[in-house]
């Protein structure tokens, strides 16, 4: 089992996903097929095999073959939620999983701790965009930053949804019922990041910027920046795209 301070990560691109189900469940491989559209199925297939990769190495279990990775099942609660299975039985940890430009991300944390994470791209947000979805104090650190009004804006909308996630609510509730404050002082690595609910709760976490990507992530208690599981960091080197485009909708 994980410490209750562990706190690893792990990053997968699209070219990894091998194109056979041999490694889902057959109730996962059921379900990627009855989606329709090529960006819901290539998205599921990337997340899941990140998961299963994050979870199994997480937790010291072989994942080299089908086999291995089809023991180990990523489910979604009621509420949407991921969920880890080893075996068919509850896995010991806490997960959060996020995608974006053929690439995704799996934060692994130990039971006793709700994580969310969510990966972006540093890409234009618009006034209108940071008017109507951030509060007024987020707004002004924006504005007071021009120079990185992308970067601002692309991390603290990340930062939003890793809590909204912490919540088990995603965007069905108000992003303006969270409130996040980040360390400016970026210089490469992890920066601190806070999140606070309007009901007074408080998500600590951390952000990163990866060239063209920016991932965050937020929890229930405090825990130590996110340790990638495979180094140098998949991210350090990722390049979007966007390879849904190429498939057929059924």
């Amino acid at each position: 089992m994980l410490a209750s301070d562990d706190s690893l990560y792990h990053a997968a691109g699209c070219h990894e996903v091998p194109a056979h189900h041999d490694w889902l469940t057959p109730a996962e491989a059921e379900r990627i097929e009855s989606f329709r559209y090529p960006k819901r199925r290539l998205e599921t297939r990337l997340s899941r095999w990140t998961a299963k990769q994050a979870v199994g190495r997480a937790l010291n279990r072989p994942v080299t073959d089908a086999v291995d990775l089809r023991a180990v099942s990523i489910r979604n609660a009621s509420d949407g939620a991921p969920e880890a299975f080893i075996d068919g039985d509850p896995a010991p940890v806490s997960i959060s999983m996020t995608d974006r430009a053929d690439w995704s991300v799996c934060i692994v944390t130990a039971p006793s701790v709700a994580v969310g994470c969510d990966l972006e791209l540093v890409e234009h947000r618009s006034a209108t965009f940071v008017t109507d979805y951030f509060t007024p104090a987020e707004q002004r650190a924006v504005a007071a930053d021009p120079d990185r009004h992308d970067l601002l804006a692309n991390t603290i909308w990340s930062a939003k949804e890793s809590a909204l996630k912490v919540l088990r609510t995603g965007l069905r509730r108000d992003t303006r019922s969270v409130e996040v404050r980040l360390d400016h002082d970026f210089a490469g690595g992890w920066a601190a990041i806070e999140v606070r609910s309007v009901e007074g709760a408080v998500f600590p976490g951390w952000w990163c910027r990866f060239d063209e990507f920016v991932l965050t992530c937020a929890a229930t208690s405090t825990m130590p920046p996110p340790a990638s599981i495979v180094e140098p960091p998949p991210l350090s080197t990722a390049v979007p795209a966007h390879s849904w485009m190429d498939e057929p909708v059924r």
